[in-house]
């Protein structure tokens, strides 16, 4: 198909369309990024033909060369043929405009909390500058990290987690924005490498993923590390943890900050001294929950 392919597609247009159609033809799984099979195919094309991702019109019609079509077709044939998500085929993961690498040693970056963190967290923190130290919980590549850097430019922030192949890509992140000196990478289960630390603000994307629908995940997600989705049957057991130590390591007027999926029925209940403030997203307020430090102590935590 792809050597057939190569003597009739000449033009951007063709190719995107032609990765749409392959897309839909194999049942293909979308949700590390773009949410459709013309947004892959845009993406990837316009990413093996080095051209700016948020311009794919002003070259639908430009007409391209044998190299360009085969790098753009290799693409496509690889994204089919592993089903592995597009991230780590082009090596970057966006959240915003904010670029970072990624490979297999962790999970593509999709967290709503990118989108809370420049002004969602008011009035819990009502100014950016009143954040001195910040902690993200399972960091991964270390994009919320470094994402709080930038939001919170007085604040120095620890990133932890337990997989030291997802720290090496972190490290990478943190590199290639210059945050060397302000995000101190720590490997650790969860809050054990931190005690006796205290944070104005924590933020976690944990595992939350329950044991029924990991077993039911698309293909695409199992090239992802097995350590970054599951936690425990009800896919709570880090967030369990998290809670129930968070206010130990927060200040006076400390916040913290998880996200935990399509959870919020099933955690809810298990806390009903809890008033969780549920914070608006793109896709809803039952994603990311927000507590402060006096809650948890109120509830006894």
């Amino acid at each position: 198909m792809y050597t057939l392919a190569r003597t009739h597609l000449q033009t951007v247009r063709d190719l995107v369309r032609f990765a749409v159609s392959r897309f839909n033809e194999a049942g293909l799984f979308f949700g590390h990024g773009n949410t459709s099979a013309w947004d892959e195919a845009a993406y990837l094309t316009l990413h093996a033909l080095h051209l700016p991702l948020d311009q794919l019109t002003p070259f639908l019609d430009a007409r391209l060369i044998p190299d360009e079509i085969d790098a753009v077709l290799k693409l496509i044939e690889t994204r089919v043929s592993t089903r592995k998500p597009a991230a780590y085929l082009t090596k970057e993961a966006w959240l915003g405009p904010y670029r970072f690498f990624v490979d297999e040693r962790v999970i593509v970056p999709r967290s709503f909390i990118a989108e809370l963190l420049p002004t969602a967290l008011e009035p819990w923190i009502e100014y950016p500058e009143l954040v001195h130290r910040a902690l993200d919980l399972c960091t991964g590549s270390g994009c919320l990290a470094i994402l709080m850097a930038e939001h919170y430019p007085d604040a120095e922030v620890d990133a932890i987690d337990l997989s030291a192949d997802a720290l090496d890509v972190a490290e990478i992140n943190v590199r290639n924005y210059g945050l060397q000196d302000r995000i101190n990478l720590l490997q650790s289960d969860l809050l054990t490498a931190v005690e006796g630390e205290t944070y104005d603000l924590i933020v976690s994307n944990p595992p939350y993923v329950d044991a029924e629908s990991v077993a039911a995940l698309p293909q695409e997600y199992l090239h992802e590390p097995e350590l970054a989705l599951g936690s425990g049957e009800d896919g709570l057991d880090a967030t369990r943890i998290i809670i129930e130590s968070a206010s130990r390591f927060l200040k006076p007027l400390g916040v913290l900050v998880v996200e935990i999926g399509h959870n919020r029925e099933v955690l809810e209940p298990q806390y009903p001294d809890l008033a969780f403030n549920w914070l608006d997203t793109s896709s809803g307020d039952g994603f990311v929950f927000l507590l402060t430090r006096e809650q948890l102590v109120e509830a006894g935590y």
